[in-house]
């Protein structure tokens, strides 16, 4: 998929977001969550990932029921996904809807234990990976 093509469907992608998506966005956007910027509907090499935070390098994909029927195609991308350094936390629909404080919860414990970024390893001006 060309680049310009990626970026029109993120874009589509945003604009028809799910019921769930909605809900944790609500949560994640505009540093409300744990002061992290992340990013909803964002390219991350041929994939496009629900949200990201790039400082943490943390991916959070939300699940519909298609993905019961998906699952190795779902497991390869994330295996692609962490090769490049990222964590991924999966969530369905239905949990995020139902119990979104658990969720907030499950990415709160993620962000915390994860070593993050090293400020020795990353100077002004370096990208933060292939994104």
């Amino acid at each position: 998929m060309s680049n310009e093509k990626q970026l029109l469907n993120a874009k589509a992608l945003r604009a028809g977001q799910t019921d769930a998506e909605q809900k944790l966005w609500v949560h994640l956007r505009a540093h409300r969550f744990m002061d992290l910027k992340f990013k909803r509907q964002k390219p991350v090499g041929r994939y496009i990932v629900d949200f990201v935070c790039l400082e943490q390098r943390l991916i959070i994909e939300i699940d519909g029921g298609q993905h019961a029927e998906q699952t190795e195609y779902d497991q390869c991308r994330d295996a692609w996904l962490r090769n490049q350094g990222y964590a991924v936390l999966r969530f369905w629909n239905n949990v995020v809807l139902q119990q979104l404080e658990e969720v907030l919860e499950q990415i709160r414990l993620a962000v915390t234990l994860s070593p993050g970024p090293s400020p020795t390893t990353r100077g002004r001006g370096e990208q933060n990976g292939a994104v």
